[in-house]
């Protein structure tokens, strides 16, 4: 996957401008407060004081730690650590995170931001909330290993700590975007965004074809072919349940209602299952 985003990181989040981070936050905020154990540390905007060395205390900041798992560029783990939180932010390209610490620098937000593929997570301790967003498990090709990808997060969650993430439905790549083409023109990149979808294997291949300005009127042409599966809902549930979650929700994520044989797009909060709550 790190490939894939090499010169698309650069012009990112100037593609990504119109992306509704604010709606998604405070959805997420609204659902950590409904199901999850993650409470917020700080005051938005204030800094945490530091974390004593006793048991109550330790457990306490593992169970307040928000990992966002595919956090490409920082900008939504900018935010969960503006909200109060403390961050992890995890990501399989270098580049995407060169620009992730690139704002941490400017923020003065203290983000630990980590280079790993989800489907080897490996964190040194508990979480109780992991957050994805923008279709990153749509990236894993193949069930087994999307359900390593949710056994991993079960492993790590606190007790009963809960992972928040959103997906495209394969209704989407099939009837959607799917044999679609998308182009934009703006002032310092322009992009050809050609799908090919696969009905038989699910998967959806998008070539992108970026034009990005250098130097002066001089622009380069760069290419990137990236692939991503279509998953119903009813497989998302199955796994994640064999992955030893417990399903909570699943919601229509542009309409924020009941899924629907048409929903596009559905985010999931499912909770760990099976661990003992630990004690002070």
């Amino acid at each position: 996957m790190a490939e894939q985003y090499s010169d698309f990181a650069s012009v990112y989040d100037e593609l990504m401008d119109a992306t509704p981070y604010e709606e998604w936050r405070d959805r997420i905020i609204r659902l950590i407060e409904a199901y999850g154990v993650t409470k917020p540390v700080r005051k938005a905007g204030e800094k945490r004081e530091e974390a004593g060395d006793s048991q109550e205390e330790l457990l306490r900041s593992e169970r307040d730690l928000v990992v966002d798992l595919g956090c490409g560029t920082g900008t939504f783990s900018e935010m969960l650590y503006e909200a109060g939180f403390d961050v992890i932010g995890i990501d399989n390209s270098d580049a995407m995170l060169e620009k992730a610490m690139e704002k941490r620098e400017e923020s003065g937000f203290e983000i630990l931001y980590l280079q790993q593929d989800m489907r080897e997570l490996s964190l040194y301790s508990t979480v109780g909330t992991v957050v994805s967003t923008c279709d990153c498990v749509n990236y894993v090709l193949e069930e087994e290993e999307l359900l390593q990808v949710f056994s991993l997060v079960n492993n790590y969650l606190y007790p009963r700590g809960i992972f928040l993430f959103d997906f495209n439905t394969d209704y989407k790549y099939r009837e959607v975007i799917g044999d679609a083409v998308i182009a934009e023109n703006r002032e310092d990149c322009s992009f050809i965004w050609e799908n090919f979808y696969d009905p038989e294997e699910k998967v959806n291949e998008y070539d992108l074809t970026m034009f990005l300005r250098r130097e002066g009127e001089l622009f380069e042409r760069v290419t990137e072919t990236h692939f991503q599966r279509g998953y119903e809902p009813a497989e998302i549930k199955k796994l994640l349940e064999r992955a030893g979650m417990e399903v909570l929700l699943m919601k229509d994520a542009d309409e924020d209602a009941d899924v629907t044989e048409q929903s596009q797009r559905v985010y999931v909060v499912a909770r760990e299952h099976g661990k003992e709550a630990p004690k002070a």
